[in-house]
């Protein structure tokens, strides 16, 4: 179910036939907003503001085996059960890599400069990455052992270093427009980023465990 603005994803009656056996779905944010899901069979739905991901159908036909998506401040990013990453909307290309998290980073780099997540070159070493995720200016990045590398402003969650030590065995991150929020293995939650958009938790603290 959606609610909102219609253009900016509130409306999803136009596909709403077709949001059935959702798995994950995921919003872009800037001046316009748009959400695309991916669907137990892998296929991708979108809708929203056109310009910024809510129409796909330039790259439908490769839409297929999606294993994740994830929304940046202009556009999408597909990966692919053969490691392809697909992008669209507003300043985005398709990029084909067998390399995860490489190729996340590249198509990351088309959509800004290193403040904003996308220095190519300062995460080319995440090739065993196993989820990636961002803010509108930095990515976060979750490798196979657990731990959690991050890029870009620091202030929008580029900077995780003030609670590196507690980002070990994580599950799953999630982020608003400028902060992150890590579920770790035993339940608890772990957030950096600007305290305004979710990076600070400390009030809540206490109760963020065994979510």
């Amino acid at each position: 179910m959606t609610w909102g603005h219609p253009w900016d994803g509130g409306d999803s009656s136009r596909v709403q036939d077709h949001l059935r056996n959702v798995k994950q779905i995921c919003a872009t944010y800037k001046t316009y907003h748009a959400c695309a899901a991916v669907l137990e069979d892998g296929t991708v739905v979108t809708w929203g503001h056109a310009d910024y991901g809510g129409d796909s159908s330039t790259v439908q036909d490769q839409l297929t085996n999606a294993q994740q998506i994830c929304g940046a401040g202009v556009g999408f990013l597909a990966i692919l059960a053969d490691g392809t990453v697909v992008t669209w909307g507003r300043r985005a290309m398709k990029i084909s890599d067998k390399g995860f998290a490489a190729a996340a980073c590249l198509a990351f780099a088309t959509w800004g400069g290193p403040n904003r997540g996308g220095d190519a070159h300062q995460l080319q070493n995440l090739l065993n990455g196993k989820q990636i995720c961002a803010t509108y200016h930095a990515v976060a990045v979750i490798l196979e052992d657990g731990n959690v590398v991050t890029q870009g402003d620091p202030n929008c969650g580029g900077d995780s270093s003030r609670v590196q030590d507690c980002l070990r065995n994580v599950q799953k991150v999630y982020a608003t427009e400028s902060g992150f929020a890590a579920i770790l293995a035993d339940g608890t939650v772990v957030t950096w980023g600007s305290p305004e958009c979710g990076g600070d938790s400390s009030t809540v603290q206490d109760q963020l465990s065994y979510i």
